[in-house]
């Protein structure tokens, strides 16, 4: 049986509103019924926490190496503190600092000007089709005369032959679909 929260949390020096919040978020694990275990939540808050960036001031540095758990306490490089085989406290954090550089790399990227909207991009592709279509339909109506005129057709005949054969061929190109991932 291990000690009850507010004793762990006077164990540690802490509120037992931060071991409560330790615990809701992983960074250190409760027995089952309920305590905690001082020696495995040391070492689970050790490799949890992110260190402090400087030194801590000269009055509190005999503190914190008081607090410095034996080697042998400490878990293993690559061991995961987390119960069901979840990620520790500061792989999550990694993942997300990771995961905000991407945002900004996006961000910046749209700000120069180097990404276009799919929505936009699809729309002006559609739009440019349309219009290759509508030339394709009207060039029947304008090269039939002149080339049954030349091959000595009529030129009703030589307009409908024209005009089918293009139809058919429009068909065949829509039936492609364009990947746009």
């Amino acid at each position: 049986m291990g000690l009850s929260i507010r004793a762990y949390a006077r164990h540690r020096g802490v509120s037992h509103v931060a071991v409560k919040k330790a615990i809701d978020t992983g960074r250190i694990t409760a027995l089952p019924d309920g305590t905690i275990d001082p020696d495995a939540a040391d070492a689970q808050w050790a490799q949890n926490t992110l260190q402090p960036r400087r030194a801590p001031p000269p009055e509190k540095a005999s503190i914190a190496k008081a607090r410095v758990l034996p080697e042998r306490e400490v878990p293993e490089a690559g061991s995961s503190p987390l119960s069901a085989g979840g990620t520790s406290l500061l792989q999550a954090r990694t993942v997300n600092e990771v995961l905000k550089a991407k945002l900004n790399n996006l961000e910046l990227a749209h700000r120069k000007k180097e990404l276009v909207d799919r929505a936009q991009a699809v729309a002006h592709v559609f739009k440019l089709a349309r219009i290759e279509r509508d030339a394709w339909l009207n060039w029947p109506a304008r090269v039939s005369g002149q080339m049954a005129s030349a091959l000595g057709v009529d030129a009703h005949t030589m307009h409908v032959t024209l005009e089918a054969a293009v139809r058919e061929h429009l068909i065949e190109l829509g039936e492609l679909r364009p990947r746009v991932d």
